[in-house]
């Protein structure tokens, strides 16, 4: 008997997301060519059902765009989507679409109208997707949405002011959970937050994933947020995936020299310790004129003449890294060896 490979819940086929800046007047005249910002390039990845995938970077490096293309806030210029191996297109307009993946945004108080109560909120949302047939089917539904996020049915005749912060993105999770997605896109969901209730909604996360089996594309800066949540890890820096592996592996042994300084930012607990490897150094290049070759080139330690010929591709190495660099630091290498070497004698 053959046995069937499943197909990725969903796979992201060499993305291209460009917004290109109107041309005035005077480059008209001027015979100036159109400028404008590649915001995602070339990103390839897949998601599993019930896997949660992390995507980090600095600010500016195209996450959050990555994630308006998937739930079709952004049509892509180039590259496939595919979900369960079909043309995402394919499931219909956006509205059904909605019903698979949904987006859970970096500030909820901005994505809730301020002027409907909580239960009108989760109502509507179930009202228009016709999810209920009756009003008592929508109120249990209501209530039932607002225990599986921790906040009591008391308060759904609240509006969203009356609400704090880590509450507020209680209810965006309701929301989003109302329709029954398969994979929710939560967009730096916590960055807003203070640590204490950051831990709480993280730990939501993972109980929605484990018991519903939602899938999680989690976008964020922190890195041990990042870590603590995602089974596996993508990179992101001028709109390309520098590096994508599983969590604990691109921890112990990042290969990719932008990996290395991110990781290399994160504070060690004990003060003696100090961290050898170099900080980032120099200003994120203009993202409209990005340098030639890899877009990582203009910082790089390890950069030599061929890195700025051509974009690297995505290669794949044996340690079950996907990295996009000529001179990529050897697997074999391990971060926590490194760390045993940071002692101050």
């Amino acid at each position: 008997m053959v046995k069937t490979i499943e197909a990725p819940l969903l796979e992201v086929r060499h993305l291209h997301k460009r917004f290109d800046k109107p041309r005035g007047l005077i480059d008209l005249l001027s015979g100036a060519p159109a400028r404008g910002l590649h915001a995602v390039h070339d990103v390839s990845f897949s998601i599993a059902a019930g896997e949660t995938l992390g995507i980090v970077g600095e600010s500016g490096c195209g996450k959050s765009t990555l994630g308006r293309c998937l739930v079709g806030l952004h049509p892509p210029s180039a590259g496939e989507i595919l979900w369960r191996g079909r043309p995402i297109n394919e499931l219909g307009n956006s509205f059904a679409i909605s019903h698979k993946i949904q987006m859970i945004f970096q500030d909820p108080y901005s994505s809730l109208n301020p002027r409907m109560t909580l239960a009108q909120t989760l109502g509507e949302t179930l009202k228009v997707h016709g999810i209920v047939a009756s009003k008592s089917e929508r109120d249990d539904r209501i209530d039932e949405l607002l225990l599986t996020v921790g906040l009591p049915p008391r308060l759904k005749d609240h509006l969203p002011h009356a609400f704090s912060g880590g509450q507020r993105q209680r209810i965006s999770i309701a929301r989003a959970l109302a329709v029954g997605p398969e994979l929710i896109v939560a967009d730096e969901p916590v960055s807003a937050l203070d640590a204490s209730v950051q831990a709480q909604i993280i730990n939501l996360f993972e109980e929605i994933r484990e018991t519903m089996g939602v899938a999680f594309l989690f976008i964020a800066h922190d890195l041990n947020v990042v870590r603590h949540i995602s089974q596996r890890i993508g990179v992101m820096y001028l709109g390309q995936m520098m590096e994508l592996a599983d969590a604990d592996t691109l921890f112990d042994t990042p290969m990719h020299p932008y990996s290395r300084a991110l990781l290399s930012a994160i504070p060690l607990p004990d003060p003696e310790q100090r961290n050898l490897v170099p900080s980032l150094e120099g200003e994120l290049p203009d993202p409209h004129n990005p340098p030639p070759g890899c877009a990582f080139s203009s910082r790089c330690p390890r950069v030599t003449a061929a890195c700025q010929e051509a974009i690297p591709a995505l290669d794949e190495y044996p340690s079950d890294q996907r990295v996009r660099c000529l001179h990529p630091y050897q697997p074999q290498i391990s971060r926590l060896d490194q760390e045993k070497s940071r002692h101050v004698l």
